[in-house]
Order: C-alpha cells, then sequence, then structure tokens
C-alpha cells in the first residue's frame, strides 16, 4: 500500500525558513513526478512546486526564488526548503506522487502538514 507522510511542519516568523520532508513507500519511487501542493483555508489547492524523474523543477510564481524542491531517490524522500516565509504561505502543504503507464494514471497523496507563519 502506498503511503506518503509529510513532516516538518510548524509555526515561523515571517522571513524564517522551514524543510518539509515527504518519505513515500511506493514502488519505483524514482519514476513518479514527485510534487508539493498546498491549501489555505477557502482556497483552492494549489501547486507549489514538482520535480519529474529527471530532476527538472518546476515552481508556483509565488514561491520562485524563496522554495527549493529536491529528491533523494535512495531514500524515498522528497523534501521542500522554504525561505523568507510570508504570512500567506500559511497553508497545509501535500506531498504528491504522480505517474503515468499506458494511459493509466498513479496518483498519490499525503495526508499533509500544517505551515503557520505568523509573529
Amino acid at each position: 500500500q502506498v503511503q506518503l507522510v509529510e513532516s516538518g511542519g510548524g509555526t515561523v516568523q515571517p522571513g524564517g525558513s522551514l524543510r518539509l520532508s515527504c518519505a513515500a513507500s511506493i514502488t519505483f519511487f524514482g519514476l513518479y513526478t514527485m510534487g508539493w501542493y498546498r491549501q489555505a483555508p477557502g482556497k483552492q489547492r494549489e501547486l507549489v512546486a514538482r520535480i519529474t524523474p529527471a530532476g527538472i523543477t518546476d515552481y508556483g510564481d509565488s514561491v520562485k526564488g524563496r522554495f527549493t524542491i529536491s529528491r533523494d531517490n535512495a531514500k524515498n524522500t522528497v523534501y521542500l526548503q522554504m525561505s523568507s516565509l510570508k504570512p500567506e504561505d500559511t497553508a497545509v502543504y501535500y506531498c504528491n506522487a504522480f505517474r503515468t503507464v499506458l494511459g493509466n494514471a498513479y496518483d498519490y497523496w499525503g495526508v499533509g502538514t500544517q505551515v503557520t507563519v505568523s509573529s
């Protein structure tokens, strides 16, 4: 059974940093595009960052230059380094694993970790 377990959330002051981790119990982890999404109260879930099996990264406009996504295929783990945090970064952050095989989509989500940016 696939499990994605996020950790590293918490409360931080504006301008601070946090690193989120997502440990994946998933076969062929290296073949999945791994992503971080977030959802703030009253808002839709949005892309934060994702990284392909080849290591190509993509970021949401609001986090470019502040957040960095990386992966360690040997540890089946994806990371999100967040810097220069702003109150508007407050949200539940979700880890996602996605791949397609012969037209079939395999799309898995973690339960999320809360990030609160507040003074």
